[in-house]
């Protein structure tokens, strides 16, 4: 593992961590909301065996990147074009998850020349008048709409876990093994182990790191209009979803996928959010960017084992 921070022009910095085979095919990685750049205890020994080099970020105010006031989903691809320049990747692909799926869109619209390809993984989906779509669960209807009409409790909220995560660790993981009643009973099984809710905790500390603010400024983000329209994407598109994820319902989804150009759909029985939590499935994610890559013959095959 690498972390590291990259300089931007406008004197801001973007925390981030690589993963995986370092001579591997550049994969960057955008985390959930909230989220961090850390995914792993250790090193991503899948990454490795595939030959993935997976280049994971912290968004602005998450983490250790600096935070850029009013910052809209089309900001982050300036970002990411600045970040690949620094690590002098002429191509490369993106994983968007939950909430990061709407950034990698937003790159997908706006950086077509760079990219190989895209994938959409549990991604959340436009809201509509600023309401969260058909199907998701309440917990996350009611957590979009404090973000907007009600922020300093948001806030206040996550302050609370923070200092739980600081203070009390035992207690988090306690509460976190009796709370997550409200998750299909697939997600539920990724958060049972002592393993699985350090990793929740490194990955939730971290986007906290600096301030909770951006953890209720993004949300409200995502219910603004996006500024770009899914049919314009040109790059191709994997699009992973759980059939049973209350949190981006498949079913808006599905319409998305079907406006896009070049969208390759891949929808899981049975599966709910956490999909990169099952080892298959992320094998499966990152052996299919490795496919775009081969059938694109712009890229260099030099990369790709």
């Amino acid at each position: 593992m690498r972390d590291f921070m990259v300089p931007l022009k406008d004197g801001r910095r973007l925390a981030v961590i690589e993963y995986g085979d370092p001579k591997g095919l550049p994969v960057m990685f955008f985390h959930g909301t909230p989220g961090s750049r850390l995914l792993f205890l250790e090193d991503d020994g899948i990454s490795k065996t595939v030959g993935i080099r997976l280049i994971s970020l912290d968004r602005p105010g998450f983490g250790l990147s600096d935070p850029k006031p009013n910052r809209t989903l089309l900001d982050w691809a300036d970002d990411i074009i600045e970040a690949a320049d620094f690590l002098k990747l002429d191509k490369f692909s993106i994983i968007g998850v939950s909430g990061g799926g709407a950034f990698a869109a937003a790159c997908a619209y706006k950086l077509s020349e760079r990219l190989q390809s895209v994938s959409l993984v549990a991604s959340t989906t436009p809201f509509v008048n600023g309401k969260s779509p058909k199907g998701t669960m309440t917990a996350n209807k009611i957590a979009f709409f404090l973000a907007r009409k009600a922020p300093w409790l948001v806030k206040a909220s996550y302050r609370t876990t923070k200092r739980l995560l600081e203070e009390q660790p035992e207690k988090f993981m306690k509460q976190n093994k009796k709370g997550n009643k409200h998750l299909h009973e697939w997600d539920r099984q990724f958060l049972q182990t002592d393993e699985q809710l350090k990793g929740l905790m490194l990955h939730l500390g971290e986007a906290f790191r600096i301030s909770v603010d951006e953890c209720v400024n993004e949300p409200v983000l995502l219910t603004k209009p996006w500024g770009f329209s899914f049919k314009d994407i040109t790059v191709p598109i994997d699009v992973w979803h759980g059939v049973e994820d209350r949190m981006a319902p498949a079913a808006e989804m599905r319409k998305i996928a079907s406006a896009i150009p070049i969208c390759y759909t891949h929808f899981i029985a049975e599966a709910g959010h956490f999909l990169t939590d099952d080892e298959q499935i992320w094998k499966d994610i990152l052996t299919t960017i490795l496919e775009r890559a081969k059938e694109n013959p712009s890229i260099s095959l030099s990369l790709v084992k």
